[in-house]
């Protein structure tokens, strides 16, 4: 019969040479540290950036909060003057005592306070008093739109007026700028 195939046997070994390198009986041990070490590197890498992500997602959502609790706030202004034992006015001092639990828990914080210094870093000047006693050259002395800080990153920067002492030097006249004589008037 020609067409019978030779009966199976063991495989012959492939020759080896004396040029391979043979390798190292602990090697898979070696390549076994180095990617359990790229796992953890990785699943450490994973869990701060899914921790950012949730961050930012938690601070969005407070941002669109804030116009809210402001518009609380403009209403509790409103409700001062009822009686204490009126129960609306008792539901805003409850609804404002839910609110500051609320942003503490979340780890909010206003940014500005009326006698502090500004920050230009927390804060945005929209205006200028006159300094006094109660408030120093270069102090917070209105709060126009409180700011707030969240986990150590700004939120919202705040909208304040600074106190600035006057200058009690005269000012430049605007035609003597170019340090020359004043125009003379043209006939």
């Amino acid at each position: 019969m020609p067409d019978e195939a030779p009966a199976p046997g063991p495989e012959p070994a492939p020759p080896t040479t004396a040029a391979a390198p043979a390798e190292p009986k602990n090697d898979w041990e070696t390549r076994f540290k180095y990617l359990f070490a790229d796992f953890e590197n990785y699943r450490r890498r994973a869990a701060k950036e899914k921790e950012a992500t949730t961050q930012q997602a938690r601070g969005a959502l407070l941002r669109e909060l804030l116009p809210l609790l402001e518009a609380f706030r403009a209403a509790t202004g409103a409700v001062v003057h009822l009686p204490a034992s009126d129960p609306v006015r008792r539901g805003f001092e409850l609804l404002d005592r839910e609110w500051a639990t609320f942003l503490h828990h979340e780890g909010v914080e206003p940014v500005a306070e009326v006698g502090r210094p500004f920050h230009a870093g927390e804060a945005e000047a929209v205006g200028e008093a006159p300094a006094s006693e109660i408030s120093p050259d270069g102090t917070v002395q209105e709060i126009v739109q409180q700011g707030y800080r969240f986990y150590g990153g700004l939120l919202r920067p705040a909208k304040v007026i600074v106190a600035r002492a006057r200058s009690t030097e005269p000012a430049p006249s605007p035609h003597l700028a170019g340090g020359g004589e004043p125009p003379e008037a043209e006939s």
